[in-house]
C-alpha cells in the first residue's frame, strides 16, 4: 500500500499544495473565523485507527472523527504531505476510492454533524465536521491523487481570534469627566506655554499676562499673587492639558464659535475645540 502511495507521488499524482491550499483558505477561513475559541487539545491518543495509529499530536476532535473516517474510506493512516502545511493535529488517509465515490458514503456517517454540505474548488472539496457529541471543530478534506485514488485530510479548525474591541484611550489622572479642558499646543499663537519640570508650568502671553501652575492641583502664581483655578490642570505625559475655565486666570476670554471656541488673550485669538474626557 504505502510503494502504491509512494509510486503516485513519483507519478506527480499527489495534490497540487498550491491548489489545496488555495481551497483550504478560501472555504475554511470564513468558518474559522466565527469560531469564538480554539478546539481544546487533550493528551496523546493511543487507541490505533483502523490500519494504522493515530499521531501522538493528533487531538481528541481530529483523532475520533479520524477513525470514523478511515472505517468509511477504508484506507490507511499516512504521513501528511509536509507542503499542504497542516496543523500538527492532521490526520491523512489514503483511500483506493474515487473521491466521487468517499463523499456521499463520509456525509451519511456523519449526518448532523456535518455542517452543510461539501464545498468544491477544482478537483477537490471540504466538509466541515464535528466529532461524536461535539461541535463543528474540524474538517475533511478530499483531494483526488488518481480517478480511483484519494487523499483524505482531518484537520482540526483554526480559530481566528474574536476581534477585541479598540482600546479605549486613557483618561489622565485628575480630570474631572465631563469638563472642558484644553492642550497648551492648542493655545500657541495666544499663550505661551514653558515647562519647568517637575510637573510645573509657566504660561505666558503678549500682553504680560503670567501663571504658574502645578499639576495636580488648583493652586496657581499669578503676576499679582496666588489664585485658585476652578480645576487642577493635569498631562498626559506630553502635553499640559489644561482646564478651559482657568484661561480667565490669564485674563483671556473665550467666546462659543458653534461646536467651537474662540480664546482670545489680549489682540491675539485662536479657534479651537475643547476636550471633554
Amino acid at each position: 500500500m504505502r510503494s502504491t502511495l509512494s509510486a503516485a507521488a513519483r507519478s506527480g499524482r499527489l495534490p497540487r499544495a498550491a491548489g489545496t491550499l488555495t481551497l483550504l483558505g478560501a472555504l475554511l477561513a470564513p468558518v474559522a473565523s466565527a469560531q469564538n475559541a480554539p478546539a481544546q487539545t487533550a493528551p496523546a491518543q493511543t487507541a490505533p485507527a483502523k490500519g494504522g495509529s493515530v499521531s501522538a499530536a493528533t487531538d481528541r476532535a481530529v483523532s475520533a472523527l479520524a477513525i470514523e473516517v478511515s472505517g468509511v474510506a477504508k484506507g490507511r493512516i499516512v504521513s501528511c504531505p509536509a507542503a499542504l502545511k497542516l496543523s500538527v493535529n492532521a490526520v491523512c488517509v489514503y483511500s483506493q476510492s474515487a473521491s466521487g465515490t468517499l463523499r456521499p458514503l463520509l456525509k451519511g456517517r456523519l449526518g448532523a454533524r456535518a455542517s452543510g454540505d461539501w464545498k468544491t474548488s477544482g478537483k477537490s472539496s471540504v466538509l466541515l465536521a464535528a466529532p461524536a457529541g461535539g461541535k463543528a471543530s474540524a474538517f475533511v478534506l478530499l483531494s483526488p491523487m488518481s480517478d480511483t485514488e484519494t487523499l483524505v485530510v482531518v484537520d482540526a479548525l483554526k480559530a481566528a481570534p474574536a476581534a477585541s474591541a479598540a482600546p479605549k484611550a486613557a483618561t489622565p489622572a485628575g480630570v474631572v469627566r465631563g469638563q472642558p479642558y484644553v492642550l497648551g499646543s492648542d493655545l500657541v499663537g495666544v499663550v505661551k506655554v514653558t515647562s519647568l519640570g517637575g510637573g510645573k508650568y509657566r504660561l505666558s502671553t503678549e500682553d504680560d499676562g503670567l501663571l504658574t501652575v502645578t499639576v495636580g492641583a488648583k493652586s496657581a502664581q499669578a503676576a499679582g499673587g496666588a489664585v485658585e483655578l476652578p480645576l487642577a490642570p493635569a498631562t498626559d505625559g506630553r502635553n499640559l492639558i489644561f482646564p478651559l475655565a482657568g484661561l480667565r486666570a490669564l485674563g483671556c476670554t473665550v467666546t462659543p464659535a458653534g461646536s467651537n471656541l474662540t480664546v482670545a488673550c489680549g489682540p491675539d485669538s485662536v479657534g479651537l475645540k475643547p476636550i471633554v474626557f
